[in-house]
């Protein structure tokens, strides 16, 4: 098992206060957010992948790390800067 947690807790990056100025903008966070979530997930997933193990797989290994996954790249977003650049971009385009 590997141990995120000394991770999770240092990570530094602090994003700047994005000002959401309607419910358009609102949308548009949570979206970008989401999009930040399913990548830093599809990048575990590879990552993470561990074909090589000591003990025989089960059909319970699949779902245990995908839940997993799940937990630490909801956890993550918003560390990265994705979303927030992502964001800033789209609020410009329009």
């Amino acid at each position: 098992m590997i141990d995120n947690s000394l991770a999770l807790m240092s990570a530094n990056y602090t994003p700047k206060n994005i000002s959401l100025d309607n419910s358009t903008d609102v949308r548009l966070k949570e979206q970008t957010d989401k999009f930040e979530a399913f990548f830093i997930k599809k990048v575990l997933d590879i990552s993470l992948k561990n074909d090589n193990t000591l003990f025989e797989k089960d059909a319970g290994d699949k779902i245990y790390n995908s839940m997993y996954n799940d937990a630490m790249s909801n956890s993550l977003t918003g560390k990265f800067g994705f979303s927030e650049m992502l964001f800033n971009f789209l609020k410009e385009g329009r």
